[in-house]
């Protein structure tokens, strides 16, 4: 079976895609049959094309992100908007079959951990339907400490042991920048928190991955 990497945040915002993207080329360049699914987006599918673009075309838009919605508000009021069912079951078995065409599949939550996904279900469902691999991002700025150890509060024991933490650098650094990290490890596995500088305006993966600093960091978060 594939591995499945879940990739959730804080917030809204907070680099998921960027996240999504930049680690599925990554794999991809070393060889890994890597393929990313943003199943349920709201708000318009600019995040979905993102992981496209990524993939080169492997997987089509629709395959990619099989529930988009119009509406920028959580997906599953967006999906009431507009008169349709969005179930945990359909979901998990689009999501299962992809991860058969897969060497590590990476799946991108929308939102935060808990904000609803469709009829009764989160991003915690998901991850817990697919025993797949937490990795929760937040903006490393002022704030992120309390925000991240509600996030992993949230999750179930043995997902938490699980778990990984990945702090994404804002393009103005604030005091609690350069001491997140430190603070997180006094209550989290050292070895499981990450931290990515910041990667521009304008993001470019191709780019983005020639920065040693980067690759070193994707390198210790999928294990390669």
């Amino acid at each position: 079976m594939a591995q499945t990497l879940f990739i959730t945040g804080t917030d809204t915002g907070v680099g998921k895609t960027v996240l999504t993207a930049l680690l599925t080329r990554f794999l991809r360049a070393h060889g890994i049959h890597a393929t990313a699914l943003k199943p349920i987006c709201s708000g318009g599918r600019n995040d979905a094309r993102i992981i496209f673009a990524a993939m080169n075309g492997t997987l089509t838009l629709d395959e990619i992100n099989p529930w988009p919605f119009r509406a920028a508000i959580a997906p599953a009021l967006a999906a009431q908007l507009e008169k349709k069912s969005v179930r945990l079951a359909h979901v998990v078995a689009h999501i299962r079959a992809t991860r058969k065409k897969s060497d590590v599949l990476l799946v991108e939550g929308a939102g935060g951990l808990l904000s609803p996904l469709g009829e009764d279900f989160d991003s915690r469902d998901l991850i817990v339907a697919l025993r797949a691999t937490p990795i929760i991002v937040a903006a490393n700025k002022l704030g992120a400490a309390n925000h991240l150890l509600l996030t992993l509060a949230a999750l179930p024991k043995n997902l938490r042991a699980r778990a990984k933490v990945v702090l994404m650098s804002p393009p103005k650094p604030d005091a609690a920048t350069a001491t997140n990290e430190k603070l997180l490890a006094q209550f989290f596995l050292v070895e499981n928190i990450f931290t990515l500088p910041w990667l521009g305006k304008n993001f470019e993966p191709a780019t983005v991955l020639k920065n040693p600093r980067v690759r070193k960091a994707l390198a210790a978060l999928v294990a390669i």
